[in-house]
C-alpha cells in the first residue's frame, strides 16, 4: 500500500495522532510514518492484515481487496467518491451500491441509434448509406433538461462517397408553472407528420393531461434542392389532443406558415392548414384518419391550381419493440393530399410526394425485432402526383437500425 494512499484513508475517515496505542500490526512499529493511520483503519474495521499478524504494506493489493477496503471505508461515512469511481465495477460485484457517484453519473447520458438503409426508387434511383446518431442528455434540475443530438450520414450510393455531420438537435425540456415547454432547435411534429415532421427552432408550450392543448411558433428548417438553398418559413399554431377514452383519440387544430420555399429569388409562398383526426383502438390493432384543408396564397394571390383538401387513412397492427425480442407490427396508409395540405420536404412518409404538387397513394411495411435494441423495417410505397397522373413512383424501403 502506498503511503500517500493510506493517509487519504485515514484522513477521510478523520484519524487523530493518539487515537490509538496498541500495536495492530507487528511489521507496524510505533515509530512507523503510517503507525496512526494504519492503527485507526484497523480498529475502525476497514483494514484487517493478514493471519500470521501482519499488515504486509509493501506487498501488491489486488484490485479486489482494495475494492473491499473502499466498501468498508463508504459504509463507515468517508469520502471516498474518487475512489469509488476507480473501483466502480469491482464494487459493483461485491454488491455495493455508490448512490452519490451514481446520481453524478446519470447527470449526463449518452445513447444513440445506427441505421443502414437500402432503398430503390422506381423514379429517383436508389439509395444507399449510414446514418449514425448520438443523443446526449443532460438534467438540470429536477424540473429541467436538455438534449443535444449530432448524426453523421454516409452516403455509399455513388463514387464519391459523400459524407455529412450536423448538429441537429439542441434544445431545453422543463416545467414553467403548469405548462410542459421545450425550446431550442427539436422535431417539429405537426398533425401526425401529415403536415411537418423535422427540425425547427422555436418554442413549444402544452397543458392539460387528458386534454392537452399545445401552442408552438418559430422558424421552420431550411432546404438545399438542385443547388438552390431557402427555408422553409415561420410557423405558429395550436393543437388540441383529447384521450376520451383509452380507445378513442381525438386532434384538431391549426398552422400557419409564412413564406415557405422562400429563396434569394422568390419572397415565398403562405399557407394556413386546419386539420381534424382520430384514432380508434381495437385490441392490438389501431384505425386512424384525419382531414386537412390549406389556403395558400403567393403575394396576396391564391394557389387555385393546387388541390386544397386532403385525406390519410391508416390501420396498424401491433408493433416491433427495440427490449422485446421477437416483436413484431405490421401498418398500412392511403394519403390522398392536395398540395396546399403540407409542407413539401417535411411530411413524415418515405414516399414520393412530388414537391407540392399534391400526392396520393398507399405505403404498407412490417417490422421485426431481431435481437435485443436491432430492429428491420419493409416498406413499399406507390403514389402519383396530383397534377400530373404520369408522374408516379415505387419505391421500396428497407433498413436495419442498432440502438445504443
Amino acid at each position: 500500500m502506498q503511503k500517500s494512499l493510506v493517509l487519504a484513508m485515514a484522513m477521510a475517515l478523520g484519524v487523530t495522532a493518539s487515537a490509538y496505542a496498541a500495536n495492530p500490526f507487528s511489521d507496524v512499529p510505533a515509530g512507523h510514518w503510517a503507525y496512526d493511520s494504519v492503527s485507526q483503519l484497523a480498529a475502525a474495521g476497514i483494514v484487517e492484515g493478514y493471519p500470521d499478524g501482519t499488515f504486509g504494506g509493501n506487498k501488491l493489493m489486488t484490485r479486489y481487496e482494495m475494492a473491499q477496503i473502499v466498501a468498508k471505508a463508504m459504509a463507515k461515512g468517508a469520502d471516498v467518491d474518487k475512489l469509488a469511481a476507480e473501483f466502480a465495477d469491482e464494487l459493483d460485484s461485491l454488491g455495493v451500491r455508490v448512490a452519490k457517484l451514481e446520481k453524478k453519473a446519470d447527470n449526463v447520458k449518452i445513447t444513440g441509434e445506427v441505421r443502414y438503409r437500402y432503398a430503390d426508387s422506381h423514379a429517383e434511383g436508389y439509395t444507399n448509406d449510414l446514418r449514425s446518431r448520438l443523443w446526449v442528455n443532460g438534467q438540470i434540475n429536477d424540473n429541467w433538461s436538455y438534449t443535444g443530438m449530432i448524426e453523421n450520414t454516409q452516403n455509399f450510393g455513388n463514387d464519391n462517397g459523400d459524407e455529412s455531420t450536423s448538429f441537429k438537435r439542441a434544445y431545453l425540456e422543463g416545467r414553467l408553472g403548469g405548462l410542459d415547454v421545450t425550446a431550442g432547435r427539436y422535431n417539429l411534429y405537426v398533425a401526425d407528420g401529415n403536415i411537418y415532421d423535422t427540425d425547427a427552432d422555436g418554442v413549444q408550450v402544452t397543458y392539460g393531461d387528458k386534454i392537452q392543448v399545445t401552442g408552438f411558433a418559430g422558424k421552420a428548417s431550411d432546404f438545399e434542392h438542385e443547388d438552390e438553398k431557402g427555408s422553409y418559413g415561420n410557423y405558429a399554431g395550436v393543437e388540441v389532443n383529447a384521450a376520451l377514452s383509452n380507445k378513442l383519440n381525438l386532434m384538431g387544430g391549426y398552422v400557419n406558415f409564412k413564406d415557405m420555399y422562400s429563396t434569394a429569388k422568390d419572397t415565398g409562398l403562405d399557407n394556413g392548414i386546419w386539420y381534424a383526426g382520430a384514432a380508434y383502438n381495437v385490441g392490438d390493432v389501431t384505425l386512424d384518419a384525419m382531414y386537412l384543408k390549406g389556403d395558400m396564397s403567393h403575394e396576396g394571390k391564391a394557389a387555385d391550381k393546387l388541390d386544397d383538401t386532403g385525406y390519410v387513412v391508416g390501420i396498424s397492427y401491433k408493433g416491433a419493440q427495440a427490449d422485446e425480442v421477437g416483436s413484431w407490427g405490421l401498418w398500412g396508409k392511403y394519403y390522398n393530399q392536395g398540395g396546399q395540405t403540407y409542407i413539401a420536404g417535411a411530411h413524415t412518409t418515405d414516399a414520393n410526394t412530388f414537391g407540392f404538387e399534391g400526392f396520393k397513394g398507399y405505403g404498407v411495411a412490417a417490422n421485426y425485432t431481431f435481437a435485443k435494441n436491432i430492429v428491420g423495417t419493409v416498406a413499399y410505397y406507390d403514389t402519383e402526383s396530383k397534377m400530373d397522373s404520369k408522374k408516379d413512383d415505387q419505391i421500396i424501403w428497407s433498413d436495419l437500425t442498432f440502438m445504443f
